[in-house]
């Protein structure tokens, strides 16, 4: 039996964004199918500890820029380090991935995602802005409805019900990954992934 991962990110993260091409290609190799769990991390620091970039202590904060910094140059993943729109609201992102996993699969949910972290940290574009997200779902060939979709209660519930099962399930950070009950915390555990896939 194929293998499914649970993916908890936050669509400003940009742990996710140096990790996403790289776990969906290793995804697909392994013939894994991925569940799509945008996460509203805000409410998961809450009971977890974490705290928000800003509210970290200025050595963290530091460090975590040399830490970007070499990760995109080894990744050879470019990003700006201090991108024009960060710290940036991600909820309303966050529901457009939902909706358009639930109207058009996680396929096309997955091809999103990865055009909402480029749009942050590639390319300086303000995702808490409805005209840029529109422009990502045209970008992308889907439909314009998914905006407004975002917006249901089929939606938000989805949303709430993600948030709490990465509480449920211990997650406590961005990009999170899930196999056969295992977790996986951040995009350069991902080797760890692969080998987890590899053994099932």
């Amino acid at each position: 039996m194929s293998a499914t991962i649970d993916y908890y990110f936050s669509p400003p993260s940009p742990w996710t964004y140096l990790g996403h091409a790289r776990f969906t290609d290793m995804a697909r190799r392994a013939g894994a199918s991925i569940r799509v769990l945008p996460t509203d991390f805000g409410k998961v620091f809450a009971v977890s500890g974490g705290l928000p970039l800003g509210q970290r202590a200025p050595q963290r904060q530091a460090y975590r820029l040399v830490e970007l910094a070499r990760f995109s140059g080894h990744l050879q993943v470019p990003m700006h380090l201090k991108p024009r729109f960060f710290p940036v609201a991600g909820d309303d992102a966050a529901c457009l991935i939902i909706a358009v996993n639930l109207h058009d699969g996680a396929e096309a949910a997955m091809r999103l995602s990865g055009a909402v972290f480029e749009a942050v940290w590639r390319d300086e574009r303000n995702i808490a802005d409805a005209a840029v997200l529109a422009q990502l779902l045209n970008e992308q060939g889907l439909s314009a409805q998914r905006l407004q979709q975002a917006g249901s209660a089929e939606v938000t519930q989805r949303y709430a019900a993600n948030t709490q099962q990465a509480i449920d399930n211990a997650v406590f950070g961005a990009p999170s990954y899930v196999v056969d009950g295992d977790m996986f915390w951040g995009q350069d555990r991902l080797d760890f992934v692969e080998r987890k896939l590899a053994a099932r």
